[in-house]
């Protein structure tokens, strides 16, 4: 019964002298940093999380109260994409405010190298004087050397104050996770013990009278699925919904490509393709979310409770997003909605809320978020990022902070391999690949994102439909121009060049990159 109640209430109660003497340091420390306009930052940021696993972007089953409850105070981003949708791109992205191109960083190409990491956030935040920590999964590796790069967040974790990190994908029992050994009588799931570090981050930053910045990468809800048990009963019977654009037939119209990756076995060998293995999946892939929620409740009661959560600022974000049998596809990776698209919120308690929940729809993306942290703090964005400020957007939703936003697949298949560009309406996907005994040519997909979010009729063959073609096929081009200018040449980039040239044939792409593909 005790348990129940702790999952039904998702309430918190932390006691003793040490809290009180705390709190005491935290009312001069508010004072301090409201005065010198240094706010704390606290970026949560989930693994694998599909853009519609909260009520604030239309699904009415989910229960995500503290996620909730950040939509009510913040500004909710509806469309927010990761430039690249897998993990270890994704996270040098977000880090270094710098397209996967620019980072050279991504699994089959190679570490971040030394030059990006030292422009990333945490770097620039801590030579301002900020107090810096990380926990959960870091991602990616720190090198120049691509033979011998080291576990993931070796070199990185020397530039925090404070690092709960974990090498490769981590695990969800805390005792396997050895910068949380601490933690794992009371909190044996990973997702709460990340909870329970970053309090003791929080704790420590108020003692030493610092503004901070914790960046807290959930390991959930990414396979294994090994939601927390505590939280079974939260979703036991619950059917979950389908999107429009669930299952094989609804993606038949999509470009052959985008079936030669493992995405496409994978609607049916995880069950997505019968309703009981469906809804079976569905049910703990949000349980997973759902202890996500739990957590950053753990963090967001402490804020309160320390008496600084009117001079923190919350950013809640994803890695990528999931397919979960949309287009008969699992996993993510590929360009379209489902699998670049994530949840993003940002609370700023210094902006004045009306009482309905603020939205925007302006286009942003993950390599804005290293540039939305270092203007919150007052430092200067770097000239070399790609990422731009979204501040505006929260006093003005209705702004724009950029008018186009590139999508790059570069990892897995060769096949699936393509270079994506969206604008406030149009996404356009060029897929290069060709196999001739397969009748597989390069391709051109166009999608009407506002007039068809679920991308259910490619427009790029219709008539009507030249001129925004044009239009970008024009923004893809002076995206491409600008890979062949800035892109790094190591790591296999410097072929893409040439493999994503609208105006080549085949034949001189395979001539001049000698692929054996």
């Amino acid at each position: 019964m005790k348990k129940s109640r702790e999952v039904l209430t998702h309430r918190f109660l932390f006691l003793g002298s040490t809290l009180i003497f705390l709190c005491s340091c935290a009312n001069k420390k508010v004072s301090k940093n409201i005065e010198s306009n240094r706010p704390n930052i606290i970026f949560f940021f989930t693994d694998d999380q599909a853009y519609d696993t909260q009520k604030a972007y239309g699904n009415p089953n989910v229960k995500t109260p503290y996620m909730d409850s950040l939509a009510d105070k913040g500004t909710v981003f509806m469309r927010h994409y990761n430039t690249t949708a897998i993990c270890m791109a994704s996270r040098a992205n977000v880090m270094t405010g710098q397209y996967e191109y620019k980072t050279g960083c991504n699994f089959d190409h190679g570490p971040l190298g030394t030059e990006q990491w030292l422009d990333s956030y945490p770097v620039h935040l801590k030579k301002s004087g900020y107090r810096v920590g990380f926990g959960g999964k870091f991602g990616f590796s720190v090198s120049d050397d691509t033979l011998n790069v080291g576990e993931e967040g070796e070199v990185a974790q020397h530039y925090f104050d404070f690092w709960v990190g974990n090498p490769g994908q981590t695990s969800y029992t805390t005792s396997q996770n050895k910068t949380l050994t601490k933690y794992a009588q009371k909190y044996p799931h990973s997702t709460r013990a990340y909870g329970a570090a970053t309090i003791d981050f929080i704790r420590e930053s108020v003692i030493k009278d610092q503004p901070f910045c914790m960046s807290l990468f959930f390991k959930a809800p990414h396979r294994p699925v090994q939601p927390d048990p505590i939280f079974d009963t939260v979703y036991r019977n619950t059917d979950f919904r389908k999107l429009p654009n669930y299952g094989r037939r609804a993606g038949e119209h999509l470009a052959l490509q985008s079936r030669m990756g493992r995405q496409y076995p994978r609607f049916m060998e995880w069950g997505y393709d019968k309703e009981e293995s469906y809804q079976h999946a569905l049910r703990k892939y949000n349980q997973l979310i759902y202890g996500v929620d739990y957590a950053i409740g753990m963090v967001l009661e402490e804020l309160k409770k320390l008496k600084i959560d009117d001079n923190t600022i919350i950013i809640f974000s994803s890695d990528n997003g999931y397919f979960n049998g949309s287009h008969g596809l699992g996993s993510k990776v590929l360009p379209y909605e489902e699998g670049t698209r994530v949840p993003m919120i940002i609370v700023d308690p210094r902006i004045e809320k009306g009482k309905e929940i603020k939205k925007t729809n302006s286009l942003s993306g993950n390599v804005d978020i290293a540039a939305t942290i270092l203007d919150i703090a007052g430092i200067e964005i770097p000239s070399v990022y790609d990422g731009k400020s979204l501040l505006p957007l929260l006093q003005n939703p209705n702004k724009h902070v950029r008018k186009s936003l590139p999508i790059i697949q570069v990892w897995g298949s060769n096949a699936t391999h393509c270079l994506t560009v969206m604008d406030e309406e149009y996404k356009y996907i060029y897929w290069y690949y060709e196999n001739k005994d397969e009748k597989i040519v390069a391709s051109e997909e166009l999608f009407n994102i506002k007039d068809d979010p679920y991308e259910m009729i490619n427009l790029a063959n219709q008539p009507n439909y030249e001129f925004p073609l044009a239009k970008m096929r024009t923004l893809y081009d002076q995206q491409l121009d600008h890979w062949k200018k800035e892109g790094v040449k190591s790591n296999g980039y410097g072929q893409y060049g040439v493999l994503f040239d609208r105006g080549m044939t085949w034949e001189e792409k395979m001539l001049i990159t000698n692929n054996k593909q």
